[in-house]
């Protein structure tokens, strides 16, 4: 058994090529522990703030814990998110998801590693795209 206690580890800042706006990483599981391949982080995006568009190759689970959010799929409408939702985005799908332009929220991250990686990071999602133009 692995135990790391509540603040034991460093937050980390969302990268400026995978987020635009100010973004918190709070580790749960950063690395797949063999033979296991999931990862989970509790993200935190302050108003505005949101990822690139990405897909992730074994999908992702978002489970969302408190605030408000946005989310989109490529080619579908942008959709509202808030504390106790929970968001399958299958294998290769691409979406985005962020705060609301005024409000933070945050979710944990729920992923799983193949070949090495557990997300694809693709371009910044537009000001028009996200506020829903």
């Amino acid at each position: 058994m692995i135990l790391h206690k509540n603040g034991s580890r460093p937050s980390l800042e969302g990268p400026a090529e995978c987020f635009t706006g100010r973004v918190r990483i709070d580790p749960i599981q950063l690395q797949a522990q063999e033979p296991s391949r999931v990862t989970a982080a509790l993200v935190t995006f302050e108003p505005g703030a949101r990822t690139n568009w990405h897909t992730h190759p074994l999908g992702q689970l978002l489970i969302v814990t408190a605030g408000k959010g946005w989310t989109q799929c490529e080619h579908g409408e942008r959709v509202e998110v808030g504390a106790g939702d929970t968001i399958w985005c299958p294998p290769g799908h691409k979406h985005w998801h962020g705060a609301t332009s005024d409000t933070a929220m945050s979710h944990i991250a729920v992923t799983e590693m193949l070949d090495g990686r557990n997300v694809d990071w693709l371009e910044p999602v537009t000001d028009e795209q996200y506020l829903g133009g």
